[in-house]
């Protein structure tokens, strides 16, 4: 009788451990399928993020607004018979500071003048 209730015994621990080892069997092919899973997640992640960056290479070319204007506009540059004389040709405005000139207005800071936005004053010496 002792015999027979050691060999059930025996049976039972064994048919235990092999249901733990199935369950850490699963439990690592479960996490060896999570972790997969994540690797081609990042992948894509990866290649979104190139494709990005070769978008962005695009879009700050420095001939960007040539080719823009050649598609968009249909710009063509003024041939040398357009130009009558050199004074035809428009020149470029002086760049003005506009947050300064808003600043000087409320009274925060100096004159902001550049050359070219007013008239010159000579300097004064005071005694």
């Amino acid at each position: 009788m002792l015999v027979r209730l050691l060999h059930v015994l025996a049976v039972v621990a064994l048919v235990g451990s092999a249901g733990y080892a199935y369950s850490i069997k699963y439990e690592s092919i479960f996490y060896a399928e999570k972790l997969s899973k994540l690797k081609s997640q990042i992948q894509r992640e990866k290649d979104a993020i190139a494709a990005s960056r070769a978008d962005w290479q695009f879009h700050v070319r420095p001939d960007r607004l040539v080719v823009l204007s050649n598609q968009h506009l249909d710009l063509k540059p003024l041939k040398i018979e357009q130009i009558k004389r050199f004074k035809d040709v428009p020149e470029r405005q002086p760049k003005t500071d506009e947050i300064g000139k808003k600043l000087e207005a409320m009274g925060l800071s100096a004159s902001t003048s550049t050359p070219g936005s007013g008239p010159a004053r000579a300097a004064t010496a005071t005694p």
